[in-house]
C-alpha cells in the first residue's frame, strides 16, 4: 500500500485504513506560506484503484463554512446583514416561527431548529422537503442553545439565492472557489469529477455504494446543491482554502469581516461555534486538546475536516471516507484526534 508522505500522519493515517476505519485518506498541515506535510494513502474504494492525488472528497458537512465564507462576502457587500430575518428574504415564512430568525442564529447553530432530522424519508422531492423543512418544530426559543441543525443550513442557502437572485452553487464557485483558485471543488461532479470520487456509502436508501453524488440523503433529495451539504473537493483545493484561512482570509472577506466570522459567539452557551463554523470547544472538541482556545475548523460526517489555529497561523486537512461501506463505527473520532496532535508537533511554520 503506496502512501505519500513519511513523517507521523502518514503513518498513523495508513494505520487506519489498516484498521479499516476508511480505505483512503488524505491530508496537509500547512501555513499560508504551503503545506509542511501531505499526502494521501489506501484506494477509492476497497476493490479501487490506489490514490494518486487527484481525488474528489465529498466534503460533507464542511461545505457549511464554505457555503458561510460566501454568505459573508455577501454582507461585505451589504446584500446581505447579520440581523436580517428569515421572514425578510423568505416570503412563505413569514408569519411562522421562523419568521424571526436571523442569520445569526443560523450561522451560529443557535436557531432553535433540529439538526439531523431525516426528512427525505417521507419528503422525495425537493418541494416536499423544503416544505417539511418550513414546518419544522424549533425545539428551543431562538439565541438559547447551540443546536447543531443542517436545516437551519438549507435556510440559510435558500436565503443567499433569495437575496441575490443567484442559486447557491454560483454564489461559492464566485466568491469562495473563484478568488482562491479552487477549480476542482463545487457541487454535482460531473462525469470526469465522478470518475476521480472517492467512495462513500453502500446506501441502504439508494441501494448501491455511492460515488460522485452527495451521501447527505436530504441533500441529495435537493438535487445535490445545498448549503448544509454537498460540496466535492480536491486535496490540493483544500489546501487553497486552508492556506487563505491560515493567513487571514484576505483573498475572501474584509479582516474585520474574517474576525467576526472566526471568532467565538456562543461561549455563554455549553458549545463554542463562531458564524458557520466550530470553535474548539472546553471539552470534548472533535480535534483534540492540540489546537488552541482560538482555533476553528469544520468536521463532517464522510470523515473530513478543516481546522485552522491563528495562534500558530497553522491548518490541518484530513479527508476520508469512513463511511464507506458502512456509517456504522466510530474508529474516526479517534483517528482525528490523532492526527490533529501530530499537525501541531509538525516542525516549521
Amino acid at each position: 500500500m503506496s502512501a505519500a508522505g513519511t513523517g507521523r500522519p502518514a503513518a498513523l493515517l495508513t494505520a487506519g485504513r489498516e484498521r479499516r476505519v476508511y480505505s483512503a485518506a488524505a491530508w496537509s498541515v500547512g501555513t499560508a506560506e504551503g503545506p509542511l506535510d501531505r499526502g494521501w494513502t489506501g484506494t477509492r474504494s476497497w476493490t479501487g484503484p490506489e490514490l494518486d492525488g487527484s481525488e474528489l472528497w465529498d466534503l460533507a458537512s464542511v461545505t457549511k463554512p464554505v457555503a458561510g465564507l460566501a454568505v459573508m462576502a455577501l454582507a461585505d457587500t451589504g446584500t446581505l446583514a447579520l440581523d436580517d430575518t428569515v421572514g425578510t428574504h423568505l416570503p412563505e415564512y413569514r408569519g411562522g416561527d421562523k419568521a424571526g430568525l436571523t442569520l445569526h442564529h443560523l450561522l451560529t447553530h443557535t436557531s432553535g431548529l433540529p439538526g439531523g432530522v431525516p426528512l427525505y424519508r417521507e419528503n422525495p422531492t425537493r418541494a416536499t422537503l423544503l416544505d417539511a423543512v418550513r414546518k419544522l418544530p424549533p425545539t428551543a426559543p431562538p439565541g438559547t442553545r447551540v443546536q447543531y441543525s443542517s436545516q437551519g443550513f438549507i435556510l440559510l442557502g435558500l436565503i443567499a439565492e433569495a437575496a441575490t437572485g443567484r442559486p447557491l452553487d454560483r454564489l461559492v464557485a464566485e466568491l469562495v472557489c473563484a478568488p482562491l483558485g479552487m477549480a476542482d471543488t463545487g457541487f454535482i461532479p460531473g462525469p470526469a469529477g465522478r470518475t476521480r470520487a472517492v467512495s462513500t456509502e453502500d446506501c441502504p436508501w439508494r441501494g448501491r455504494v455511492v460515488t460522485g453524488e452527495v451521501h447527505d440523503e436530504n441533500a441529495a433529495v435537493l438535487g445535490g446543491v445545498a448549503a448544509h451539504a454537498g460540496l466535492f473537493a480536491s486535496l490540493g483545493d483544500m489546501e487553497r482554502l486552508g492556506r487563505s484561512l491560515a493567513g487571514g482570509g484576505r483573498e475572501l472577506l474584509r479582516p474585520a469581516t474574517f474576525a467576526l466570522m472566526t471568532a467565538a459567539r456562543t461561549d455563554r452557551l455549553a458549545l463554542r461555534r463562531g458564524l458557520a463554523w466550530q470553535g474548539q470547544d472546553r471539552a470534548g472538541s472533535p480535534v483534540g486538546d492540540s489546537f488552541g482556545p482560538a482555533s476553528y475548523g469544520h468536521t463532517g460526517f464522510t470523515g473530513t475536516s478543516l481546522w485552522v489555529d491563528p495562534a500558530t497561523g497553522r491548518y490541518a486537512v484530513l479527508l476520508t471516507n469512513r463511511v464507506h461501506p458502512s456509517r456504522e463505527g466510530d474508529g474516526i473520532a479517534a483517528v482525528r484526534r490523532a492526527f490533529h496532535d501530530a499537525a501541531q508537533a509538525l516542525g516549521g511554520g
